[in-house]
């Protein structure tokens, strides 16, 4: 006697169904382990290149500029009506002190202020690129036109004549960059604020204060 096993076409369409389903599903779990794959290398290759660029970063901490002012003349300084003009001739001392590193200066403002009041408006320095261990000397005329200041100025202009000494803040204000090898940081805002001292003369404005003693400044980024 002969034992006949025969398979209906549903069952048959079935068993279909389920390979079909479970090669849909194997090829879904491929296609995310290599998009899994791909990511976790692309990770990676960005976490190393951020770990080298922090790495060379610290070990070559940069050091913020220095300036120091090397002379500074005051040919006008008048007020009346609560307003003033003035102009400022100066020389500015600017030095890298970073062995390996460069800077570029893209953006420097200057002016000039008496007891904490602006004297001058703000002139623009050309921006320039500063080698490493590099000095450059940086002049500029600073002046004030119909300024407003407040009316007690013209009690301390007095007061400091009879003192003998006037002083006057040179402030700079800008943006720069590092750059180390081939790469160039992103931009960062920096403040410099130098202190003159200048013997004050009997004629002013007709006379001239000048002051070539320099002065150090400070700089903060």
């Amino acid at each position: 006697m002969s034992i006949i096993d025969e398979k209906s076409p549903k069952h048959c369409g079935s068993k279909q169904q389920q390979q079909n389903g479970n090669h849909h599903l194997k090829k879904i779990k491929n296609n995310f382990s290599s998009s899994k794959k791909l990511i976790c290398t692309f990770s990676t290759f960005f976490t190393s290149i951020l770990f080298i660029i922090i790495l060379i970063w610290f070990l070559l901490r940069p050091t913020k500029p220095q300036f120091s002012l090397k002379d500074t003349q005051i040919t006008q300084l008048s007020s009346g009506a609560g307003l003033l003009n003035s102009s400022l001739q100066l020389t500015l001392l600017s030095q890298n002190p970073n062995n390996k590193i460069g800077i570029y200066y893209d953006d420097f403002l200057l002016y000039a202020t008496y007891k904490t009041q602006q004297i001058t408006v703000q002139t623009p320095l050309p921006p320039f690129y500063q080698e490493h261990e590099e000095k450059n000397l940086l002049s500029a005329t600073l002046i004030g036109v119909g300024v407003p200041v407040a009316p007690s100025l013209g009690y301390e202009v007095g007061r400091d004549r009879s003192s003998g000494k006037l002083v006057v803040n040179v402030k700079g204000i800008g943006r720069l960059r590092w750059k180390v090898g081939t790469w160039v940081s992103g931009s960062y805002r920096f403040v410099v604020n130098c202190v003159s001292v200048m013997d004050f003369g009997p004629v002013v404005p007709s006379g001239t204060l000048m002051s070539k003693q320099g002065s150090h400044c400070s700089t903060t980024i």
